[in-house]
């Protein structure tokens, strides 16, 4: 804050004569110190100064002169006795007072330049006060930063250093964490409404580089974390007062606090991923002692055999890993995607599938060697297929064992079964009205041959029905009545949807 012409008026010995006894006016803040003889000195001001003048020029009325300098914004007006005037001249005293600015005499042993020299010292002072007061600051943050709790504990220094609230939020505008009082409402209302507009690029958020808000009583800043393009983040400042440049860099020095703290934590996150995953490969390699041996040395442990398989979408992992070992793997046993997968007993299975959130396959109970675990990880992702596609019921745990004639589907090979069930089905797949077709095989087969059953699946007529069917023999080449015939056909269409959904799910997460 730069002084206050009381400041300088006492430091220099400047003698009040006009202007100056209204409430506040000797607070105003004095910016820079100017000298000029000119009848209009205004195009060369700025604004907060402190003018100096010996009054050369001055004759005659003078309340255009003070108004001029008052519309300018003066802090106040020293003149300089002993050169062309003995005593400050009473019209400009009178003029003065009528328009409230401050009016000073500068006795004629101080010379101008004292005057500008001694503003410059205190501006300087000021400075490096509040240089000093960032640099404190910004220590106190750093020391919050190394605390264990990390970016909560950089926020609640931050509240205290800028004298109101703070909060961090997530990408999405999701309060991670506030200080007591923080207007979290303003800021995710404001995220949002910004979000909402398209971006000047054309399409897209359009996210903001910064914000500042201010209500009655209330000063607001809100700056997005992370290095790219896009936030990761944001963390919002609220105070009752307008923020100070000192406060801007204290808030900056947090906002740098916080990026470099989330992309270690991001760093640290990836690595211990990266790590589950080597894990996860060596148990599927066969080599148990040298994957438990890698997470013994870091403080974790695999769980006593028998386990159960969980597999979910990838976003799933975090759950998983707060409950138990879970590592990310990608496409394996035919399966082209990734999955989560965590490894627990079957006591904690239906705990830890239920903190996901998400649909959940589960396998049978296996042991930690190769090959069962192989098996229970085909099992848990096929039991996932069938979690995605409820919606109610027993919920969106499926468990293997549940699913009624998946151990046959599991000893077939993938890739092999695929290609068995498109060339059975080609015939109608390739018809032009397959798709009525495929469903009506498909109905008229899960009702084990019943036409009425089928047809109010349907929502078809028997008669409809019926044509369907003998359409499709035709098509096929094979006799619907016998037992072989429709076990081959239900193989090839639960094979077929299972590759259907996946591809649906892969096209939908592009």
């Amino acid at each position: 804050m730069p002084p206050s012409l009381q400041t300088v008026a006492r430091r220099m010995n400047l003698r009040p004569v006009a202007g100056t006894t209204r409430p506040g006016v000797l607070d105003a803040a004095v910016r820079w110190v100017a000298v000029s003889e000119l009848s209009d000195p205004t195009p060369y001001l700025e604004g907060g100064e402190l003018l100096l003048t010996t009054g050369l020029r001055m004759e005659g009325d003078l309340t255009g002169y003070v108004g001029r300098l008052v519309h300018r914004g003066v802090a106040g007006l020293g003149f300089g006795v002993g050169v062309s005037h003995e005593e400050v001249p009473a019209a400009l005293a009178e003029a003065a007072e009528s328009a409230g600015l401050p009016l000073f005499e500068v006795p004629r042993e101080t010379p101008f330049i004292a005057v500008g020299k001694a503003v410059s010292e205190l501006l300087a002072a000021e400075q490096y006060d509040e240089i000093s007061r960032a640099f404190a600051a910004q220590g106190r943050l750093t020391r919050a930063a190394l605390r264990p709790e990390g970016v909560h504990a950089v926020i609640d220094r931050l509240a205290k250093e800028v004298g109101g609230w703070a909060a961090l939020l997530e990408e999405s505008g999701e309060v991670r964490h506030a200080t007591p009082g923080a207007n979290t409402a303003l800021v995710t209302a404001e995220l949002a409404r910004r979000r909402g507009r398209p971006s000047d690029a054309g399409g897209g958020d359009r996210l903001p580089a910064s914000l500042a808000l201010s209500g009655p009583g209330e000063h607001v800043v809100v700056q997005p974390l992370g290095g790219g393009a896009r936030p990761r983040g944001f963390f919002a400042v609220g105070a009752p007062h307008a923020f100070t440049p000192v406060t801007h860099t204290v808030i900056n020095a947090a906002g740098s606090l916080l990026t470099l703290a989330m992309e270690q934590g991001r760093a640290q996150l990836a690595a211990e991923r990266r790590l589950r995953t080597a894990v996860l490969e060596l148990l599927l390699a066969g080599e148990r002692e040298p994957a438990g041996a890698v997470l013994g040395a870091l403080g974790w442990r695999l769980p006593e055999p028998p386990v159960v398989v969980l597999a979910a979408d990838p976003p799933a992992l975090d759950a998983f890993g707060t409950h138990a070992f879970a590592a990310l793997l990608g496409p394996y046993g035919g399966r082209a995607e990734e999955a989560a997968v965590a490894l627990v007993p079957e006591s904690a299975a239906e705990e830890v599938a239920l903190a996901a959130r998400a649909p959940v396959g589960a396998s049978l109970p296996c042991d930690l060697d190769a090959t069962g675990l192989g098996n229970a990880l085909d099992q848990a992702g096929r039991a996932l297929d069938a979690a995605r596609g409820r919606t109610r019921g027993r919920g969106r745990l499926v468990r293997f064992g549940e699913l009624s004639g998946q151990g046959l589907l599991g000893l077939l090979d993938p890739a092999a079964a695929q290609a068995f069930a498109a060339a059975v089905l080609a015939p109608i797949t390739t018809y032009g009205s397959r798709a009525d077709l495929v469903a009506s095989l498909r109905a008229y087969l899960d009702s084990n041959g019943h036409w009425d059953a089928a047809a109010q699946q349907l929502g078809v007529h028997r008669h409809t029905l019926r044509y369907r069917m003998r359409r499709v023999a035709e098509l096929l080449g094979r006799d619907l009545d016998d037992p072989g015939t429709r076990a081959e056909l239900w193989l090839a269409l639960e094979v077929a949807r299972g590759s259907a959904t996946s591809a649906s799910r892969r096209g939908s997460s592009r």
